[in-house]
C-alpha cells in the first residue's frame, strides 16, 4: 500500500478503537471524537482511502469466490454522525451485486408482530456477501432505552407497563443480542460493529448547516431536536451497550466522528484488516478440471475466424 508509513503508525492507532470484550470503558474518557495524533492530514487521506477501498473491493472478490465467509458491518451512531457518507464513500469501489445495505427503521406493524431480532435475520449476508446495517438490531438498546414507552408495542408477555422494563429488562437483551450474534459468526459470518462517536458541539454545527443549506433542508426535521434533548441518556445507553456487547465474535469500534474523512479511513482500515485475517482464497480447481479446461482452450484457438 501507499503511504507504507503512515499507514502502520495508523494501523497500531486503529487498534486503539477498539473495545475490548470484557472491559468497562467510558465514552467521555477512553474516547475521543476527533483523532488526537496527527499521524495523517486530510489531503493525503483521500489517496490512502482510496487505495483501501480497492482492497476491500480484492478482498470482495476473494469473499464471493471462497464462499465461506460473510461481512456484516453494523453502523451505529448519533443523527448527523455521518453514517450515510461513510457508506457512500467506503464502499464506492465495491460491486454493487455483492453488498445489501439496510437501513433500519422504525418497526412496522408486521415486524412488531415477531420478535425484535426477526427483520435483522432477515437482512443478514448469505456467504459471499457484504451487508450493511445502517442502525441496526440495536436501536432496541439504545432508542427504547430513552424511550421505554416503545418497548410496549411489541406487546410482551412479561411487560405491561415501563415499570417492568429494569435493569434485568436491559441485560435480558444484551445477552439475547450477544446470543444471535455469536450463532451468526459461528456459520461464517465476520461480523464488525462501528459506533461514530460524536460530540453535541459538532452535531449542532451539522444540524445548522442542514437548516442553512437548501440542498439538506429535507435531512433535518423538529424531531431530530427533540432527541437532542435527550444526548445524556443516549450516552448512557451506548456506554453500557458498548461494555455489554462487544465480544471477541462481534467487536465494537469507537470511532471519532467529529472529522468524517478519519472516520471513514479508520473504518476502511479495519474492514482491510480485519477481512484479510481470513484468508480468504479462491477455489483451486482438480486435476481432471483442470485439464479440462486446456481442452476447450484448445477448441477455442482451433476455431475459425
Amino acid at each position: 500500500m501507499e503511504n507504507e508509513g503512515i499507514l502502520t503508525g495508523l494501523r497500531k492507532y486503529i487498534n486503539a478503537f477498539k473495545v475490548a470484550p470484557g472491559k468497562k470503558v467510558t465514552l467521555k474518557t477512553d474516547y475521543h471524537t476527533r483523532q488526537q495524533q496527527e499521524l495523517v492530514q486530510k489531503e493525503q487521506s483521500k489517496q490512502m482511502l482510496k487505495t483501501c477501498t480497492k482492497e476491500i473491493s480484492d478482498l470482495q472478490e476473494r469473499l464471493y469466490a471462497d464462499n465461506r465467509h460473510s461481512l456484516l458491518i453494523v453502523l451505529q451512531g448519533m443523527d448527523a454522525a455521518g453514517k450515510d457518507s461513510m457508506i457512500k464513500q467506503v464502499y464506492s469501489g465495491i460491486n454493487p451485486q455483492g453488498v445489501r445495505v439496510t437501513s433500519f427503521k422504525a418497526p412496522s406493524a408486521e415486524e412488531l408482530d415477531h420478535g425484535y431480532l426477526w427483520r435483522h435475520n432477515k437482512s443478514l449476508p448469505a456467504h459471499g456477501e457484504i451487508a450493511v446495517f445502517n442502525r441496526s438490531h440495536y436501536e432496541n438498546v439504545l432508542i427504547t432505552r430513552v424511550h421505554p414507552e416503545y418497548i410496549l408495542a411489541e406487546n410482551l408477555p412479561d411487560t405491561k407497563t415501563v415499570k417492568d422494563i429494569d435493569k434485568k429488562f436491559w441485560q435480558k437483551r444484551y445477552d439475547q443480542i450477544n446470543s444471535f450474534e455469536k450463532t451468526v459468526a459461528e456459520n461464517g459470518t465476520l461480523i464488525l460493529k462501528f459506533y461514530l462517536h460524536l460530540s453535541k458541539k459538532e452535531q449542532k454545527e451539522r444540524f445548522l448547516e442542514r437548516i442553512e443549506k437548501p440542498s439538506k433542508n429535507w435531512k433535518f426535521s423538529e424531531g431530530d431536536l427533540e432527541e437532542r434533548k435527550h444526548w445524556k441518556e443516549y450516552m448512557e445507553a451506548y456506554e453500557e451497550m458498548l461494555n455489554a456487547t462487544s465480544t471477541t465474535h462481534a467487536p465494537w469500534f469507537v470511532l471519532p466522528a467529529d472529522s468524517k474523512w478519519f472516520a471513514r479511513l479508520a473504518m476502511a482500515m479495519v474492514i482491510v484488516s480485519e477481512l484479510t485475517k481470513l484468508q480468504l482464497e479462491y477455489p483451486t480447481l482438480a486435476d481432471d478440471a483442470v485439464n479440462g479446461l486446456q481442452g476447450m482452450r484448445q477448441r477455442l484457438m482451433e476455431e475459425e475466424e
